[in-house]
């Protein structure tokens, strides 16, 4: 599952490193809406979210090129991540029903924890949207059973503590940390924050269903091209 800032470099070059991410093996693909204070974002998706709206990226715009490519890749999971701020602003039971005509099948809002959500939760609801929460290590497990109540599609389950793009540490209190994520939910797990090589992917204990990466493919885009991320992901399979 990789992740790319909406409207970073422009939305042409989106399209172009979408249809390389899905021609290297991607499945589902975490397209992410800027916004000016992204508290999860490590520093590399954070530059790319403030060049992206300092290019002028707004969110129709965001929602208009969701619709073009979920249309052109029928095949691929396509998901929204971004922060409130985005769905108040512009109408959260409009945004989500303008998402899900789009072909977006699930939302990351990781800076709205579900108890203060319930406009946003039943919007979902309504419109078939799946609701994906970050499970985290400071979570306790109680905690973790809440997020489980609510949330759909998916676990996105944070590999460590901080921001995106600093790499994990794939060791023994990184499996046990997986296994108590395990254990309160049957939604398929995903695990993100850290993921960087092939080493990484083949150390993912057996529990994990879904391997995200985003600071990895936004720092080779930048530097090497899109070929570079094609290359880097087909590797990852081999």
């Amino acid at each position: 599952m990789p992740h790319l800032v909406l409207g970073f470099p422009s939305f042409e070059e989106n399209r172009k490193l979408i249809d390389t991410m899905i021609e290297a093996g991607a499945e589902i693909i975490e397209m992410q809406i800027p916004f000016s204070e992204p508290m999860a974002d490590g520093p590399v998706i954070m530059k790319a979210g403030d060049e992206a709206l300092k290019n002028g990226t707004t969110v129709t715009a965001c929602l208009s090129f969701a619709q073009k490519i979920c249309a052109a890749h029928p095949e691929t999971i396509f998901i929204f991540m971004t922060y409130y701020n985005i769905p108040f602003t512009y109408g959260v039971g409009k945004f989500i029903e303008k998402a899900k005509a789009a072909g977006i099948e699930g939302m990351i809002v990781p800076d709205l924890p579900p108890e203060e959500g319930s406009e946003y939760l039943a919007s979902c609801d309504k419109a078939g949207i799946a609701p994906i929460f970050l499970f985290t290590p400071t979570n306790t497990k109680e905690r973790l059973e809440t997020l489980s109540k609510y949330g759909k599609g998916m676990a996105y389950c944070v590999g460590r503590k901080g921001v995106t793009g600093i790499k994990t540490k794939f060791d023994e209190s990184l499996n046990s940390l997986i296994r108590k994520y395990k254990s309160v939910t049957k939604l398929p797990v995903g695990l993100g924050f850290g993921i960087q090589d092939k080493a990484d992917v083949d150390a993912l204990p057996a529990e994990v269903d879904i391997a995200i990466i985003g600071t990895k493919l936004l720092t080779l885009q930048k530097e090497q091209g899109n070929e570079a991320v094609g290359q880097f992901l087909r590797g990852l399979r081999e």
